[in-house]
């Protein structure tokens, strides 16, 4: 689910909260190459996982084991449940979950090797800085960060840099998801509050799945709630529950970095900002993940 950047930059700020964002920000783009990036794509393909969403749904849900279409919705939160459906649990006819784990460690770790050429030192520093923050976080009811953090830590400085981003951006989301239901909005009125505030609702309909009547219907709900005006703007109400939401999803977050401190995050910012500068080449802005454009 795509994340609001209010900001739209990497300040660096003393609370934990402001951390998290400034972190997510970072760590996001690094994560993020097993969904643009050739590489990663070519690994679920050579496979046999031919179309993006096989290898989307394949890799990102492996950790969970090889479940069906209802626990993926649920996680993942805003994809239409006839999409995942069209994935889920075929895929694992293909491949296993554990084959799966590999496809998603090869693509990321090939992909970080050519945008991260050059950097080898800052990724195994970034790798030994991230990986403590990731490793030991609560669990508690965070399904798809318990299921990541399950898995063992890489050796290899670039697929433990990739790894720790992971479980540390799946940690955020699952507190987003949590912050949204608490909003009283579900997938489709998320997407359709986000697309009347920033992001394109190309962008983030037809690559979620839902229809012209789901959304249409999302933005009727909004309306009678006071969250959208008659012209599919967003009312001050509808841009106050994001910003509460945003703020809801980084206190929620903020548990990896509260032992940080400022000097601890400004070094730590200046070491991922190249990094995710980097990664950041092999994405597309905007994005459906509303990850904004790092800057160095």
């Amino acid at each position: 689910m795509p994340h609001p950047d209010p900001e739209g930059s990497t300040t660096v700020e003393s609370s934990p909260a402001a951390t998290a964002r400034t972190m997510w920000a970072l760590f996001e783009p690094i994560h993020a190459v097993t969904y643009f990036a050739p590489e990663a794509l070519a690994a679920y393909e050579d496979a046999g996982l031919r179309g993006f969403w096989r290898g989307y749904f394949a890799g990102r849900a492996a950790p969970l084991g090889p479940v069906g279409p209802e626990p993926v919705v649920a996680a993942f939160f805003s994809f239409a449940p006839p999409m995942v459906a069209r994935a889920l649990p075929a895929i694992w006819t293909r491949v296993t979950p554990e084959r799966a784990l590999e496809l998603r460690r090869a693509g990321a770790a090939a992909s970080l090797a050519r945008l991260l050429a050059g950097h080898e030192h800052e990724v195994e520093r970034a790798a030994e800085a991230l990986a403590p923050r990731a490793a030991d976080l609560d669990g508690a009811g965070r399904v798809l960060a318990a299921a990541n953090g399950s898995l063992d830590f890489p050796d290899d400085p670039l697929e433990r840099l990739w790894h720790a981003a992971t479980v540390l951006r799946e940690h955020r989301g699952d507190g987003h998801v949590a912050a949204l239901v608490a909003a009283g909005l579900d997938g489709c009125e998320t997407l359709t509050l986000r697309a009347a505030v920033d992001l394109p609702r190309a962008e983030l309909q037809p690559k979620r799945g839902w229809t012209d009547q789901q959304w249409q219907a999302a933005e009727h709900r909004l309306l009678d709630r006071g969250l959208l005006a008659p012209d599919g703007s967003a009312t001050d109400a509808g841009r106050e529950t994001l910003r509460t939401v945003e703020a809801a999803t980084d206190r929620a977050a903020e548990r990896p970095w509260q032992t940080l401190g400022p000097d601890g995050t400004a070094d730590l910012v200046g070491l991922l900002t190249p990094l995710a500068v980097a990664c950041g080449s092999a994405l597309r802005f905007p994005n459906p993940i509303g990850v904004p454009e790092p800057t160095g």
